[in-house]
């Protein structure tokens, strides 16, 4: 009796397929990143209006994220965090050693803006004097160096795990307990202080001004506008940034309690949303700042080859 023809097996995506979309898109992903962050850096140095200290601040944290772009990303698509999990070796401690050095220093950055931030809503006053290009170049050389220190000590102390049958108490102390208080917890907790400070003083010069007819205060309420659309702009950098963040440092916090019952690819999702953060924040400042939509525009039609637009007055 002759056979009957078995049915051909519907196609499916076999995991060599899964991992060329996947990477692909983590590709696109690093490209984009390191596009929207080059255009922050070029706009801040190129133009002179954006020559400030707040801008500054912005120049620093876009260099992060854009070396997130550059080195995390390929690190990461090489060496994945899965792989790492089971098979840790020195890339994969540097590896972890740069996403915590640069996302340390992102979140200190954003820390220094909300700093800024304060001087000019809370103490316009005395802001210039306070808050000038000197003490932000001394602001951005301790967000680096505190960073860097912090992504060396958790790597250092991985390295001593190797004479460990088991992983050492250091290890994980720095990794899943000292590193994130020092680089995300703490930070953020002075961070939303500054911000609900900053607030509810928005909103009482904002009742001051309505309740003020005289004509002379006029441009004094333009400047307030514009220091506290600054200030909102800057606020939802600060709420993008926990998002993507938070479910990734309390995942690895309360990692060692659960047995490392988390499913793999749940860590490897939330490592890479918190890695995508980097990307978000240049569609941020162009769809709140005019200026930086101007700056783009100009560069990407290659207007400051033709030309010098330095001096442009940017709207």
């Amino acid at each position: 009796m002759q056979d009957l023809p078995v049915p051909f097996p519907k196609k499916i995506l076999t995991p060599s397929v899964i991992c060329i979309i996947l990477y692909t898109f983590l590709l696109l992903l690093s490209v984009v990143t390191t596009s929207g962050n080059l255009l922050v850096i070029i706009s801040i140095f190129y133009f002179k209006q954006l020559h400030t200290p707040t801008n500054s601040l912005i120049l620093s944290l876009a260099v992060a994220d854009l070396l997130v772009g550059v080195l995390v990303f390929p690190f990461s698509m090489v060496f994945s965090l899965s792989s790492c999990l089971y098979h840790e070796n020195i890339f994969c401690k540097v590896r972890g050693s740069f996403d915590i050095t640069l996302s340390t220093c992102s979140i200190l950055n954003l820390c220094c803006i909300s700093i800024d931030r304060y001087y000019a809503v809370c103490q316009p006053l005395t802001y210039r004097s306070k808050i000038n290009h000197h003490v932000v170049m001394i602001m951005i050389l301790l967000s680096w160096s505190g960073s860097a220190l912090i992504g060396i000590g958790v790597m250092i102390a991985g390295l001593s795990n190797d004479k460990c049958e088991e992983r050492c108490l250091i290890d994980v102390l720095m990794a899943n307990t000292i590193g994130p208080i020092l680089s995300f917890y703490v930070p953020v907790i002075i961070m939303l202080c500054i911000y609900l400070k900053i607030f509810l003083v928005a909103q009482k010069q904002a009742r001051s001004i309505q309740n003020t007819t005289c004509q002379s205060l006029k441009s004094r309420a333009t400047v307030s506008k514009m220091e506290r659309k600054a200030t909102k702009t800057l606020a939802t950098v600060l709420g993008v940034f926990l998002l993507c963040w938070t479910p990734f440092f309390l995942c690895i916090t309360f990692l060692p309690f659960t047995n490392n019952s988390v499913p793999v690819p749940v860590i490897e999702t939330l490592n890479w949303l918190a890695l995508s953060n980097s990307m978000l924040n240049p569609f941020i400042y162009a769809f709140f700042y005019s200026w930086f939509r101007s700056a783009f525009r100009i560069i990407i039609s290659g207007k400051i080859f033709q030309g010098d637009f330095a001096n442009s007055k940017l709207h």
